[in-house]
């Protein structure tokens, strides 16, 4: 395994860097007031090449794995809520389209989204399923020339802004559990959609918004994948949008980890800073060392990406180191800001808020150690 990070990756990241100075930071206060991301955030994003996909071809292609990777984690360092409604677009969303959309589905619709004309999402979550994908309730009734949806998505990041999501539901209700669901795209502005803001606290700026479809009409040539093969798809969405979640988690707690050790470094406490003190240099060692452990992980799991190998394993290897050491380097940070860290315009105050979403997404903690197991055991057999 080459361990070399590319000279135009490198390059890339430091654009990406003049970016974020130029097109995110200064509006980032106003954006985090009004809870809300611009559409010109989008498009500014895919007008510069930003996203994990590009269009190619009459169709979507893959970029590196690695360089979205890097591009997550330095975007997260910044801010974690920028970060995930950039991947709820492309890893949730236009990765579903990328997957299982028809050539024809990629080519009206693929473009627009990677130059950040159209925004994505993924609808898959409600109140009675979360980790048991299986077990949701919204229907897809088949009518003439098409399907009729109906039922409600709790939890949709990118809900409120987007034009297209990616929806789960009930198409075969008789059927076996795991053959009763198909994925549809669909036009979020359609007749019969509701959409309900949530008041969130983490992930801020990024919307969080509940979907209600009342008999929207979808038409047949907008099932994505095969009927019944809903279960499945979304699944393979979820391995592949868990390694650049691990970015995302690991950039949380990268930012957090430098505002704390630029702090210690000026922070006088009994007379020396903060920094002097060797419990504090212990710490902030072995937190060094666990960050990039994850990252090397992470990194790994890039490289089978890129090589085409199976990464179901290294993918939730990665998430789940990255979560664990992102609570603990982010509740240290905060702990070393001490009262300052409560307040919620501090910039260290949503770190340890952003990281507690990442464990969520894409599987809880636990949700990764079975996977892990199962993989595992496949060389028990």
């Amino acid at each position: 395994m080459d361990f070399t990070i590319p000279a135009d990756f490198s390059e890339k990241i430091a654009e990406f860097e003049a970016f974020i100075k130029t097109d995110i930071l200064p509006d980032l206060p106003d954006w985090s007031r009004k809870r809300e991301l611009p559409r010109t955030l989008f498009r500014n994003m895919g007008r510069q090449g930003w996203y994990g996909l590009r269009f190619d071809n009459g169709g979507l292609k893959r970029q590196s794995s690695l360089k979205e990777s890097m591009i997550a984690e330095t975007l997260a360092r910044v801010s974690p809520g920028v970060a995930i409604a950039a991947l709820a677009h492309t890893d949730l969303g236009l990765m579903g389209l990328f997957l299982f959309g028809s050539k024809d589905l990629q080519q009206k619709y693929g473009a627009p989204a990677v130059e950040g004309k159209t925004v994505m999402c993924l609808g898959n979550t409600e109140n009675i399923a979360g980790s048991d994908v299986a077990g949701i309730a919204m229907t897809a009734e088949k009518v003439e020339g098409g399907w009729k949806l109906n039922g409600t998505k709790a939890y949709v990041t990118n809900g409120l802004i987007a034009d297209w999501g990616v929806i789960t539901a009930v198409s075969d209700p008789g059927a076996e559990k795991r053959n009763r669901l198909s994925m549809y795209l669909v036009n979020l502005n359609a007749a019969g959609i509701r959409r309900k803001k949530l008041n969130k606290q983490v992930w801020i700026p990024s919307d969080l918004t509940r979907l209600s479809f009342n008999d929207v009409f979808v038409a047949d040539d907008h099932l994505l994948g095969t009927r019944g093969r809903g279960l499945h798809q979304v699944l393979e969405i979820f391995t592949n949008s868990r390694v650049p979640i691990a970015a995302l988690t690991l950039g949380s707690a990268v930012g957090a980890f430098d505002l704390a050790v630029k702090h210690m470094q000026k922070r006088k406490i009994f007379g020396k800073n903060m920094i002097g003190f060797q419990a504090k240099a212990f710490e902030l060692s072995d937190f060094y060392a666990k960050l990039e452990s994850a990252r090397l992980m992470l990194h790994k799991a890039c490289w089978h990406v890129d090589r085409g190998e199976d990464f179901r394993e290294v993918s939730s290897v990665a998430k789940y180191l990255s979560v664990g050491v992102a609570r603990e380097v982010t509740l240290w940070a905060a702990d070393i800001f001490g009262a300052a860290s409560v307040i919620r315009e501090h910039p260290i105050h949503k770190y340890p808020m952003d990281v507690w979403g990442s464990s969520l997404g894409e599987g809880t903690q636990d949700v990764q150690k079975l996977i892990i197991f199962r993989e595992v055991m496949k060389n028990y057999r």
